[in-house]
């Protein structure tokens, strides 16, 4: 079931976080740097399997790390790969990609909630109305709860309906 919150998503009490990046993410902007912040290992990671693997828009990638935390990275935005090149906008393709490639993960590692924020109208510039449909079509049924973070509070814990 999908539970709009408000809130703080670092504060979360779900098992993973997803949210949204570009193949060239450089975690220098909105919740990617806050999750580069808490997590710098990740986005380390996160760069050596781009370097390795090229991935393309439309692809996840799921990091595990300390204290259980599960990250998930929907590429959800354009992105060359090379030195210098900037992560590009979102597309409704890729978005549409990634949640169905979310769904799979999630069903087969059994992660037992998810939150994710307004994904992809950030820096991904998307309209929410254009999104949020995409997300109650391949999540609304999962039978776990998805805390979709509506409005950021920064340090406020979200009510969390199951959590």
């Amino acid at each position: 079931m999908i539970h709009e919150v408000s809130g703080d998503i670092l504060l979360t009490k779900a098992h993973a976080i997803a949210h949204g990046v570009a193949p060239n993410e450089h975690f220098d902007a909105g919740l990617a740097l806050a999750l580069r912040e808490r997590w710098p290992s990740m986005a380390k990671d996160f760069r050596h399997y781009a370097h390795q693997t090229h991935p393309k828009p439309g692809e996840i990638w799921m990091w595990s790390g300390v204290g259980d935390a599960h990250i998930i990275n929907l590429l959800t935005q354009e992105g060359e790969h090379g030195h210098g090149t900037r992560p590009g906008k979102a597309s409704v393709p890729n978005v549409h990609h990634c949640l169905k490639r979310l769904r799979h993960l999630v069903e087969k590692e059994k992660i037992k909630s998810l939150a994710l924020p307004k994904l992809a109208t950030g820096v991904g510039s998307l309209e929410w109305s254009e999104v949020k449909p995409l997300i109650e079509e391949s999540l609304g049924d999962l039978g776990i709860p998805v805390y979709v973070y509506t409005t950021y509070h920064a340090g406020v814990a979200a009510n969390e309906p199951g959590a």
